[in-house]
């Protein structure tokens, strides 16, 4: 069996073949990237891939039996048609099952709202597609947080609208467990689930940070409002919307997801106690 897997030079991407490798032959992996030199690292065969051509994917699945589709990042009216053209592109190379990395959210009103709708427009292309397919909704990703903290240490805190809402963040390691066991086994055919561990608050997030880099950060919550216009400010119309409405979902209770992990994975999403006392 044959699996590739899409966007092999991303981080996510690159956590899923990691874990491949540990489970299955090299020889059997194949990464597809956009700029396949970004990808020589990996110890698995590389072939090219952009999400805009269906022609480099007519080409880059012959002979893959099963697919990892890693969720574009362009503008969400854009992913629609570029993850089209990847399905059609596997239906017609006779790829037999498509793995899709989605995302968590309930339906709300926020700037996010928009990412959240096209991953399920997504979803329901392969749904239809006619192929045996398995999708994940990965939680919010807690990394970012941690790539920040010189940031928060300058600050004093961590500041952001999300409130007392709880949120059910994830690693990219552990998603790439998931993904490998969905890829990998077909009793998790035909389901969708969400990849997620134990939801917390901002305040949670916050001692855990104190704890992990020693630091005596506060939460404070700002005004969704407030914290629309220092993310536009801080970081453009488009990306500060998109930011400010992650928040603004977690405080309404829209990122508080009832984990699938272990149904997934096969075993429990690692522990946040346990995870930043790792670090």
């Amino acid at each position: 069996m044959n699996i590739a897997v899409t966007a092999a030079s991303g981080q996510l991407g690159t956590s899923i073949i990691n874990q491949l490798l540990q489970e299955s032959d090299a020889n059997r992996i194949v990464g597809i990237a956009r700029t396949p030199s970004k990808a020589e690292h990996l110890d698995v065969r590389i072939r090219k891939g952009d999400y805009n051509s269906k022609a480099d994917f007519d080409e880059a699945l012959k002979d893959i039996d099963v697919l990892m589709i890693v969720s574009g990042m362009d503008a969400p009216d854009k992913r629609i048609g570029q993850h089209r053209n990847i399905i059609y592109a596997a239906r017609e190379a006779g790829v037999r099952k498509l793995v899709y990395s989605s995302i968590i959210g309930l339906e709300g009103q926020s700037g996010f709202d928009a990412i959240v709708n096209s991953n399920r427009q997504t979803e329901q292309d392969i749904m239809n597609s006619g192929l045996d397919w398995a999708i994940g909704r990965n939680g919010l990703y807690i990394e970012p947080d941690l790539e920040y903290i010189e940031t928060y240490k300058k600050e004093g805190k961590v500041a952001n609208c999300a409130g007392e809402g709880l949120c059910s963040y994830t690693t990219r390691t552990e998603l790439a467990c998931a993904y490998a066991q969905m890829l990998l086994n077909n009793d998790r055919n035909g389901r969708i689930f969400n990849l997620t561990g134990q939801a917390i608050t901002q305040q949670q997030l916050t001692t855990y940070l104190n704890k992990a880099f020693n630091t005596h950060l506060v939460y404070e919550d700002m005004s969704p409002e407030a914290y629309l216009e220092f993310q536009q400010e801080a970081n453009g119309a488009f990306l500060g919307k998109v930011i400010a409405g992650i928040y603004t979902k977690i405080r309404h209770g829209e990122f508080n997801i009832q984990s699938d992990f272990k149904a997934a994975a096969g075993r429990s999403h690692v522990d946040w106690q346990a995870y930043f006392s790792s670090l």
